[in-house]
């Protein structure tokens, strides 16, 4: 559960609490940080601590990347300051006697870190703020649940991987009844963090599902659905299992997804994207906000899809999308609205992979909005039909490569986030692409070794 700062001191005082994770959100979107005593975090850690800057320069496999402005061997890999947000606190039922807190990362003149991940959303809603409004998110978590442990799986370097359920199991409660053993303890291990789970269902792979959260402040569900990957992982290990979020982790199957679902409010509580006197009770500020969205999607795919990986999840008939197109309930485009005519009118955003980082993919969504309202942008018709046969319609960029290059390109972009910040996740991206081209895979060797 959620808990204040008194009320941990209380925990460590009768020893229900030892240990407090104090984790900051890298680049990736994983927890970083260190393992305190409680009494210590209590005393005197809940101020401040530190880490290496190299955590926001890092790749996937935490090595130093060569190249970033903001760090690098030649100024000696310095730290940073982390200072605990002591409103992120909760206890975490599936660790024993531990409790964990995230952190604002700044540097030794107390600024904050404009390239970590947390200061980019934060940035982004300030300038909500500053207009007058606020937003609501909610993001639905795709996954697949697999019947071996982390280390079995690479040992055998991830081959022939098998998946707990064997078939298509999309609403199905037969086969996931089946996967209790790992999922109902993780909807009550996340109930008891504070985290309200709606619920969790089969999706349409043998052994993919999702986890569904109920919405909320954006800094808050970024938070929530960092601690859900945590702890779906680490539960799933806890039971002889693991779990992956890559967006596409075999070619046959169906990729992870990471729809985001957004709605903007004025401070008070006043449905801002409901106007009955529009069409389908779409307010005006609705329709440029997802003007805007279609109009920037393709500046801010990266951080939609950040990785090599998440662009094979872009196929034909697969429920993800392949064009820039909005409609109402229907699932072959990018942007679907839901809600319509009623005060929980929103836009659902189905680009994003179970890979993204949701810090970035939230500030990216929300800065492409207001662009969108600011621009006092026309919206497009509704599209009809299905979207993946539309040649008229604009195409979600195909390649990292590409979608890094439009991100690089973007005056806008750089403008709304900052150079800085665009500069560095763009580095990040083409490091990635320069690691992956030069390495032989197993589809090369099976192709061309004999018969090349």
């Amino acid at each position: 559960m959620s808990i204040t700062f008194e009320e941990l001191k209380h925990a460590v005082a009768s020893g229900s609490i030892d240990t407090v994770l104090v984790c900051m959100v890298d680049m990736q979107g994983r927890l970083m940080g260190k393992r305190y005593h409680g009494d210590f975090f209590v005393r005197y850690g809940y101020e401040e601590t530190h880490a290496c800057n190299y955590l926001l320069a890092n790749d996937m496999e935490m090595q130093p990347v060569p190249g970033y402005t903001g760090t690098s061997w030649a100024h000696g890999y310095g730290d940073f300051l982390l200072k605990p947000d002591l409103s992120t606190l909760r206890c975490l039922p599936w660790l024993d006697a531990s409790a964990m807190v995230i952190c604002d990362v700044f540097d030794h003149q107390g600024k904050a870190v404009a390239h970590s991940p947390r200061q980019i959303l934060q940035r982004q809603l300030q300038r909500l703020a500053d207009r007058g409004m606020r937003a609501c998110f909610a993001s639905e978590l795709e996954f697949y649940l697999f019947d071996e442990t982390y280390q079995s799986l690479l040992a055998k370097k991830y081959s022939c991987p098998q998946t707990f359920g064997s078939y298509n199991q999309d609403y199905n409660i037969l086969s996931t009844t089946q996967q209790e053993s790992v999922m109902r303890p993780l909807r009550n291990g996340l109930h008891g963090a504070g985290i309200t789970i709606e619920c969790t269902k089969g999706e349409g792979g043998a052994g993919q599902g999702e986890i569904n959260v109920y919405y909320a402040d954006p800094l808050l569900m970024a938070d929530h659905h960092t601690i859900i990957k945590h702890a779906s992982k680490e539960i799933a290990a806890q039971h002889g299992k693991a779990v992956t979020y890559m967006a596409k982790w075999n070619h046959d199957l169906a990729g992870s997804s990471s729809h985001i679902h957004a709605s903007l409010w004025s401070p008070e509580g006043r449905p801002l994207f409901y106007d009955n006197n529009f069409p389908h009770g779409m307010s005006k500020l609705m329709q440029q906000y997802l003007g805007g969205l279609l109009k920037y999607s393709r500046d801010i795919t990266l951080f939609l899809a950040p990785y090599i990986n998440s662009y094979k999840r872009f196929q034909t008939d697969t429920f993800a999308p392949t064009k820039i197109a909005w409609s109402h309930d229907n699932r072959t485009v990018g942007y679907r609205v839901c809600g319509e005519g009623s005060k929980a009118a929103r836009v659902e955003c189905r680009i994003g992979g179970a890979d993204l980082n949701p810090y970035l993919a939230f500030a990216g969504l929300i800065a492409a909005g207001l662009a969108g309202i600011e621009e006092q942008l026309d919206l497009p018709g509704l599209f009809v039909g299905d979207a993946y046969r539309d040649p008229e319609l604009p195409e979600i960029p195909k390649t990292l490569r590409n979608a890094s290059d439009i991100s690089s390109n973007s005056r806008w972009l750089h403008e709304v986030l900052g150079r800085e910040i665009v500069d560095h996740y763009v580095h990040a991206a083409r490091w990635e692409q320069s690691e992956f081209d030069r390495c032989v895979t197993d589809w090369e060797l099976t192709r061309g070794f004999e018969r090349g």
